[in-house]
């Protein structure tokens, strides 16, 4: 599962793309003009956008090139447009997008061009860098394994550099290392806030949901994108 923002002034095109993309097990975010996009784009960076070029209050070659020279054009960017000219689609890639589609766009181009992207995001990720663990550490149990921290005993007291230590169900206590790229840290700290919610709760969905302030709809899509399962929790902690 990725998070993709589609960026198009046309509410029809909008709601094909996220119905495609979200059947596809995507989580989709939506913008209708270049300052939504920019919005979007402040709170963290998408997995890939799919940027429509014709759009009324800033066209998406210049939104292209502001996140090009601020040093925001980290993901993978698919260009779109129905009148756009070679020389455009050609600048375009020139400035740094990774692909375009002309629309009406075929649904497997679509489906080839975002798993293309997805793809060149996941190369591009520096291999996890996990906080070590110290050979004489002990633990009074055997916890689960998170990717992005290491299981701590709590009274050792072990600290590790550029981290931070999160306590979770049961005073088990984790280490999250900082140099994890920011969407890898955020989905293990997801990991560790929702198996300790679950512990809590009996591996109960609907008190989860409640607890987290998620549909139950999105929270199962959520713990199935992080690999979380709520069964074996649930007997582990009954």
């Amino acid at each position: 599962m990725a998070n993709i923002l589609v960026v198009d002034d046309e509410m029809g095109i909008r709601e094909l793309l996220s119905e495609i993309l979200s059947d596809e097990g995507h989580a989709i975010q939506l913008a209708e003009n270049a300052q939504q996009a920019r919005e979007a784009r402040a709170q963290g960076a998408p997995d890939l956008v799919l940027l429509d070029i014709w759009m009324p209050d800033t066209d998406g070659v210049t939104l292209l090139k502001e996140w090009q020279r601020d040093g925001l054009l980290t993901m993978p960017v698919i260009m779109m447009s129905g009148h756009a000219t070679i020389d455009t689609a050609v600048e375009a890639t020139r400035i740094g997008a990774l692909n375009f589609l002309e629309k009406p766009i075929a649904l497997q181009k679509l489906l080839k061009a975002v798993q293309a992207g997805l793809t060149r995001a996941q190369e591009s990720v520096r291999a996890p860098a996990l906080a070590p663990r110290p050979a004489a550490a002990t633990q009074p149990e055997e916890a689960p394994a998170v990717p992005g921290f290491a299981v701590q005993n709590p009274v050792a007291g072990i600290t590790v550099r550029g981290g931070a230590t999160v306590a979770g169900a049961d005073n088990h206590m984790f280490n999250l290392s900082f140099d994890l790229p920011l969407r890898e840290a955020r989905d293990a700290f997801e990991r560790m806030y929702f198996e300790h919610h679950l512990g809590r709760e009996g591996g109960s969905m609907t008190r989860v949901a409640e607890k987290t302030g998620l549909e139950r709809t999105h929270l199962y899509r959520k713990l199935k994108q992080l690999g979380v399962e709520p069964g074996k929790l649930a007997k582990k902690n009954a």
